[in-house]
């Protein structure tokens, strides 16, 4: 007989080291019980362990206020409005605290059209109205989910008119982006062109007096700083109609700095809080002012830190292996109890069922002899072995 007498490698040593001891197979009993456990064991185990995956990569949402330090920042302002008078009518111009000359904030677009929509523009400033309105409705119940997810379609334009009316356009549509100053200031759209002093500047508004004039207008966008994720802009999708004449609506707009740092963007951008107020102007009345629109805006003086917070990767680990032996601990107790029950019912109600496998279970094999090995060690003929 050859033996092999050489080192065993590291790779079998290896194979060998084993804290706990396997049962031979012909000590374990199959059971459809116990590979029916088997199987909802892996496909809760599989569940469990996608869950806690994706609730470790969604993480949770801090919102920290700070003072505002950034003086020197510049305040962006997007606009898109329209308005139901024609531009030759109108001045849009913006003065801020510092009574710095409007020509360096920018200049905005302006672009005669008609005040009524057509059909597929109206379905898509529909559309965002209702959408930015239910979301300052359900804001309280939806907020991580936009700061997450996003909401896109809030921000999304009216589409081109493509078929003109046969009329004159009767609306102005101004549109375009100011880089203002980080400070209080006011925004007006009002009848007359401005005229621009050293210290400010003032409206022709007395050559349009006897001139209709119709604030009713249309914002399809007013926001600052670029577009983030979970802000909601309150007045995008807003819309004031009146039938009279002389109309000052008012918007008290709260600026406030927002630094966004998740997964998905990190931008520096601002929200803002709005309140409205709209009354006639009639001095014979006494509601004494100048119509128009008007926007006064002010900065906060705190600033809000919006980041995601994750927890420690080890014990991200350690709870995942504790849910993963938990859940074998557990269903190896339920199926130790199920094949309990089985058992007993089966010797309770077939008795002789049971006896019978026992008796096939412990019925012993048969050895299979090699007969070269027969023949070889015991000098036996080969045909009397095979007898």
């Amino acid at each position: 007989m050859l033996r092999y007498r050489g080192k065993k490698n590291v790779i079998d040593k290896v194979k060998e080291l084993d804290a706990f001891s396997k049962i031979p197979e012909e000590y374990v009993d199959s059971t459809p019980v116990g590979g029916t456990f088997s199987v909802i064991t892996f496909f809760i185990i599989m569940w469990l362990v996608y869950s806690e995956v994706t609730y470790y990569f969604d993480s949770n949402l801090v919102f920290k206020f700070s003072p505002d330090t950034d003086m020197d920042e510049k305040l962006r302002i997007n606009i898109d409005i329209t308005v139901a008078m024609p531009c030759s009518n109108l001045g849009a111009d913006i003065l801020d605290s510092t009574s710095q000359s409007v020509f360096g904030f920018g200049e905005l677009t302006e672009e005669d059209t008609w005040f009524e929509l057509t059909q597929e523009q109206q379905d898509s400033f529909d559309a965002v109205k209702y959408l930015n309105s239910y979301l300052r409705e359900e804001y309280h119940s939806i907020w991580q989910l936009l700061w997450k997810k996003g909401h896109g379609s809030v921000r999304a334009t009216v589409p081109a008119r493509k078929t003109k009316p046969n009329r004159r356009p009767d609306a102005c549509r101004l549109h375009g982006i100011l880089i203002l100053n980080k400070v209080a200031g006011n925004f007006h759209i009002t009848a007359g062109k401005s005229l621009h002093l050293p210290r400010g500047h003032i409206h022709l508004n007395m050559m349009f007096d006897d001139t209709p004039q119709n604030f009713s207008h249309r914002i399809n966008r007013f926001s600052f700083g670029s577009p983030a994720n979970g802000i909601i802009y309150p007045l995008e999708g807003d819309e004031k109609r009146t039938d009279e004449e002389n109309m000052l609506y008012q918007y008290f707009v709260e600026v406030v700095p927002t630094d966004v740092d998740t997964a998905f963007e990190r931008i520096k951008t601002f929200q803002y809080s709005v309140k409205e107020l709209e009354r006639p102007i009639s001095h014979s009345k006494g509601s004494h002012g100048v119509p128009g629109i008007f926007f006064k805006y002010d900065m906060a003086a705190l600033k809000i830190n919006v980041y995601q917070e994750r927890e420690n990767f080890l014990q991200f680990m350690l709870r995942l292996f504790s849910i993963i032996g938990g859940i074998y601990i557990i269903v190896g107790f339920i199926t130790t109890i199920v094949l309990s029950v089985r058992n007993a019912f089966i010797k309770k109600a077939a008795p002789t069922l049971l006896n019978h496998r026992h008796v096939l279970d412990a019925k012993p094999r048969p050895i299979q002899v090699n007969p070269l090995l027969v023949q070889s060690d015991l000098n036996v003929p080969l045909d009397i072995v095979k007898q």
